[in-house]
């Protein structure tokens, strides 16, 4: 019988071994974190306190934010451990677990923006019907089809790697467990693995762009031929602007690593790549639609203001009670002078 050796635990590379380099990427990277954290949380906190929010091009707004804390999370503190300390191991467990949050969170926001896409379509190109369309058992169906779609899809990839062989060696070329790095190591044939990769991930990655691609297109032309107003004009552009961005940036690092066939790729590049859509626009959703949305930035002014106001007012009422003359009575007692 084979006497084969198994690999029970990875060593993953990081960013770079530079000394100098990583004490500026683990400043750099730790506050983008920070970034992502607050300001998703204050996002989804706004949305959920603040009833002129509650709607669903909002809702939807709220599950991105969550979305993007669990979907960094899945990746950067490991990342920035990776910058203190040298050997970052982990084991295979470990290793698969990481790539299903990884792939689960990635694929269900991929999939919810082209739902915010369609949203939007809706809202500008059939306005009178929009709260008949996008009620909300299909607001909440389709965002929960989102993540259930992408829970699925991220555990076709996990079961399908569980079941590879590694036998060394353990040093995966990355800043975490994600599934092209770790089939570079398996010891047998990973060409299933790879096919559906690129066509199931493919799919997932491609046709929530289509969808919001089309979108645009059919806003677009609606705008130009059906509203004569330039202030409506940019009004609608305005409320599109911010997720067009998102959109971009997510798609285009997605797509970039994922659709391409493995073979000659840059190991670095790749890396790079990857940071766009998993620390980059995580962190610059919330100033994006915080910056270019004037009912975020109203909601999150009232909150501060209604935070500050008791405060104010409890500041205000102690220094009305210590201008209070004393009476007589309470004057005599703290002199000391009785009649």
């Amino acid at each position: 019988m084979e006497n084969r050796t198994y690999v029970g635990e990875f060593v993953l590379t990081g960013l770079t071994k530079v000394p100098g380099l990583q004490d500026v990427l683990f400043f750099l990277f730790f506050m983008l974190y920070l970034t992502i954290i607050l300001g998703n949380t204050t996002i989804l906190l706004i949305t959920l306190i603040e009833p002129r929010l509650h709607s669903p091009m909002y809702f939807f707004l709220g599950n991105l934010s969550c979305l993007d804390i669990c979907y960094s999370t899945v990746t950067v503190p490991k990342m920035l451990a990776s910058f203190l300390w040298e050997h970052q191991r982990i084991s295979l467990i470990g290793c698969l677990s990481q790539l299903h949050f990884f792939h689960f969170l990635g694929s269900s926001e991929g999939l919810l923006l082209g739902v915010m896409a369609y949203d939007r379509y809706v809202a500008i190109c059939n306005p009178l019907r929009y709260t008949i369309i996008m009620n909300k058992k299909a607001y909440i169906f389709l965002a929960m089809a989102s993540w259930t779609t992408g829970f699925f899809h991220a555990l076709m990839h996990t079961i399908m790697t569980s079941k590879l062989y590694f036998c060394g060696p353990n040093l995966i070329q990355h800043f975490f467990c994600d599934i092209k790095p770790l089939l570079r190591l398996a010891c047998c044939s990973t060409v299933l693995n790879l096919r559906l990769l690129n066509i199931v991930t493919g799919l997932i990655i491609v046709l929530p762009f289509l969808l919001t691609l089309l979108s645009y297109i059919y806003i677009i032309s609606f705008l130009f031929l059906k509203i004569k107003s330039k202030e409506s004009r940019g009004k609608a552009f305005s409320t599109c602007a911010s997720h067009l961005t998102v959109v971009t940036l997510f798609y285009t690092g997605a797509i970039l690593t994922y659709i391409p066939p493995s073979s000659g790729e840059s190991l670095e590049q790749e890396m790079m790549v990857t940071l766009m859509y998993t620390v980059v626009t995580p962190a610059l959703n919330p100033l994006i639609y915080t910056l270019r949305n004037k009912e975020v930035k109203t909601a999150i002014k009232k909150a501060i203001g209604q935070k500050l106001l008791p405060s104010q007012q409890l500041r205000s009422a102690s220094q009305a009670l210590v201008s209070v003359p004393l009476q007589p009575e309470v004057r005599r007692l703290k002199t000391g002078h009785f009649q």
